[in-house]
């Protein structure tokens, strides 16, 4: 992919993707659990709620970047069950002005999925199950993968604000990338414990906070995110998002532990 401008160019530009999904696949959890910031209505309906996002980044000049941050996600709430999944890509890339070679910076695939069984329609608590795959590089590790079940509950503090919590034990199978070398597979035991809070701070916007972390033998992987969203129109929304992932052990000593990301994003609902 090559991009090419004469001045710093910002643009963000909706995309209509069509999602067909027969299970609980998009992140970021019960409604929260998804590594995913931006919840949907939680009453109980009969139809997948849809959205996608997408952000794009031009820079020219003494530095020439571009960097593409795109999300599928879509979500169903009713009776007995809630379903949420993920689709997560972003992917960097920055041109070196002495030898005008371009080389990617940045290169992340997050997906997940997960399901949760209502004791009652109107019931706060839940059982979940909950699944993840990640394929980043540049993270240290060639992907990342997670299996967990568990309880979650559902609080409601006011008509505008709730909070999920979820906790439960599961497993993780990962691949660590030592000096550009891909090692033989790793699997562990893990505790998942998550937590998000959704607020509409009024008609138009929406602001939302998660932590997400799963507890293993040797590393521990966490994720936390906070963003804010502002409708456009009906169907447009504006979100701001900041995001970080951190690994507490990494194979490889030259790899960051703490990976950070921030975006502004056109969300299309549908």
């Amino acid at each position: 992919m090559k991009l090419q401008g004469e001045h710093v160019k910002y643009i963000i530009t909706p995309i209509a993707l069509a999602i067909a999904m027969s299970t609980a696949l998009p992140a970021s959890a019960s409604i929260f659990m998804y590594d995913d910031a931006s919840d949907l209505d939680t009453e109980a309906k009969k139809d997948w709620d849809a959205s996608a996002e997408l952000g794009l980044l031009y820079t020219s000049g003494n530095t020439k970047t571009e960097t593409l941050r795109s999300k599928l996600s879509a979500a169903r709430d009713y009776e007995n069950w809630r379903h949420k999944g993920v689709i997560d890509y972003y992917r960097a890339e920055q041109e070196n002005q002495t030898t005008g070679v371009t080389a990617t910076t940045g290169d992340k695939l997050f997906i997940s999925a997960q399901s949760n069984y209502k004791f009652s329609p109107e019931s706060r608590s839940s059982l979940f199950v909950f699944t993840s795959y990640e394929e980043d590089k540049f993270s240290g590790y060639e992907y990342q993968g997670t299996v967990a079940v568990g309880y979650g509950a559902r609080y409601r503090y006011s008509e505008s604000l709730f909070a999920d919590y979820e906790i439960g034990p599961g497993y993780s199978l990962n691949k660590p990338i030592i000096n550009g070398v891909v090692q033989e597979q790793e699997s562990s035991a893990i505790l998942r414990i998550a937590g998000n809070l959704v607020w509409d701070v009024s008609k138009n916007s929406k602001f939302n906070a998660l932590a997400a972390t799963e507890i293993g033998e040797v590393n521990t992987k966490s994720r936390a995110e906070v963003s804010i969203s502002a409708n456009v129109n009906s169907s447009l929304a504006l979100k701001f998002s900041i995001s970080g992932t951190h690994n507490s052990f990494l194979d490889d000593p030259s790899k960051e532990k703490l990976d950070t990301e921030t975006a502004v994003t056109l969300v299309y609902s549908f």
